[in-house]
């Protein structure tokens, strides 16, 4: 593969490989031509030939079939928002992929090539995916009819040992229920080959042959307080792990920002009479998980879950009878780890918890994924610092009063998903996440978006504000510059 990067879409960890030659084609038309290139052997992925039922709007009788009708219909959404003389041809496989009963890589996704100095480059020495390249050149950059974009998906999700009750769900109108919407899926990863990428090495700071990608014009490390095009690779490094320090600078998303992302952050407020030095607001992440939190809501005592056997997880297995006294009627307080947030929340609720506090066992806020519409109370995480310091609080002697209350609410005038002056925070975990670090949106967005680094079950198919921030980035990288005759230079990696 040359000159680009691949980024995976992620259950919960993972990154992936490409490979394969091209079988058969399907396309979508729209103001963009996108043709699929079905590169997968007869009998196995997009040609499957497992009957299958039609659902949610997919008429297909086969799993081949049906993973194809919605890749064209996934095209469609693109093709319909965005413009190009040029067709985008996409590469497309299922193949296994790294995968365990609890995480596991859904797809990846990348740009097969990269070219500069191209005829009507709104940036001098700067790297342009080769679909983004090609419409702003108004012709075919490279060997003409070449892919544009390499994608791969999971083929073994939904089997023994992998995401098995998380299988995927080839339906058209977003009505997974605790599936994957491959659908979404789909849209993320060719926002990915489209473009949503930098070609810097993130974990290195290395720049692609000393250039830096369209990307690094946007990016700001508020550390260094400098563009990641300016910094040095140290910088660009640091930057990448900086957690809530890394921006989005485009004006297209900062003009949107206020009609996408929630204003006021969801928090939890702790009081009680043994809080002690605990007493005070904690900012915590949203969950896909529950009902969102719009403003003042429950109310209650903080209580703690205690793992039920050595290396179970706690929160992971059905409440004993002392967990269920502890968090019935009461806020549980879980450490995150060993199972999905989705299978504590509903242990705990089937416990009589009011609501739930996960903590996290790395650097920075987190944000709650996973699917499960039975799941009815809500669900926020917590920065480790901040659980460490609240069950620092607690009553442990107690298994019916912690003495510490807690009142989950929306806090300030910042919108959540963007720093305080009110640009988009991108994904810059410590320590650095291959496939996943820098080329997404933050996780701690509130609405949920489509270019973040993991699925989630909120998602409606729009990359357009009110919904989602997706396209205006877009437009901040260029897919609305006019073409012009090139004059191109190739990368190579």
């Amino acid at each position: 593969m040359s000159a680009s990067k691949r980024f995976s879409l992620q259950a919960l960890v993972g990154a992936a490989a490409l490979a394969g030659g091209l079988v058969a084609a399907g396309q979508a038309q729209a103001a963009a031509t996108i043709i699929i290139n079905n590169i997968n052997a007869p009998g196995v992925g997009f040609n499957d030939p497992t009957p299958a039922a039609p659902v949610g709007g997919n008429t297909g009788t086969t799993i081949g079939e049906q993973r194809l009708i919605a890749f064209t219909y996934a095209a469609n959404i693109w093709g319909s928002t965005l413009t190009s003389t040029q067709p985008i041809i996409i590469n497309a496989q299922f193949t296994a992929q790294t995968c365990t009963a609890t995480s596991g890589v859904l797809g990846s996704a990348g740009a097969t090539q990269i070219f500069r100095n191209f005829a009507n480059a709104p940036k001098t020495d700067t790297w342009y995916s080769y679909a983004l390249a090609n419409r702003i050149a108004g012709t075919y950059l490279g060997t003409a009819n070449a892919p544009q974009i390499n994608s791969n998906f999971n083929a073994n999700l939904g089997t023994p040992g992998c995401l098995e009750a998380s299988g995927w769900y080839y339906g058209l109108d977003s009505n997974q229920g605790t599936l994957i919407d491959f659908v979404a899926v789909l849209q993320h990863e060719m926002g990915h080959g489209l473009g949503f990428q930098t070609f810097t090495n993130g974990s290195t700071g290395a720049q692609n042959g000393g250039f830096p990608a369209i990307w690094d014009h946007f990016l700001f490390g508020t550390t260094a307080g400098k563009l990641w095009k300016d910094m040095t690779n140290a910088e660009r490094a640091a930057s990448a792990i900086s957690v809530n320090g890394l921006v989005w600078t485009g004006a297209n998303v900062t003009a949107a920002i206020p009609s996408v992302l929630r204003m006021g952050q969801a928090a939890i407020v702790v009081g009680g009479a043994g809080a002690g030095s605990a007493a005070g607001t904690y900012i915590a992440g949203d969950s896909s998980l529950g009902p969102a939190i719009l403003g003042p809501s429950i109310s209650g005592q903080i209580m703690p879950v205690v793992e039920q056997g050595a290396g179970t997880g706690a929160g992971c297995l059905p409440f004993s009878d002392a967990n269920t006294r502890a968090v019935n009627g009461n806020i549980a307080l879980i450490d995150r780890g060993v199972c999905g947030f989705a299978i504590k929340a509903k242990n705990a609720q089937n416990a009589g918890a009011i609501g739930v506090i996960i903590v996290n066992n790395a650097a920075g806020v987190l944000a709650p994924g996973g699917s499960d519409a039975t799941v009815t109370i809500p669900v926020l995480g917590i920065t480790q610092a901040d659980g460490v310091i609240i069950k620092s609080a607690l009553n442990t002697r107690s298994r019916a009063r912690s003495g510490v209350t807690g009142s989950f609410t929306v806090f300030g005038t910042q919108y959540t998903g963007a720093d305080p002056l009110g640009r988009a925070l991108m994904y810059a975990p410590n320590p650095f996440q291959g496939g996943s670090s820098v080329s997404h949106f933050d996780v701690t967005m509130f609405r949920n978006q489509l270019m973040e680094p993991a699925i989630n079950p909120d998602l409606t198919q729009s990359v357009l504000p009110p919904i989602d921030l997706t396209y205006r980035l877009f437009q901040d990288i260029g897919w609305e510059v006019g073409p012009n005759p090139p004059a191109p230079t190739r990368g190579a990696r």
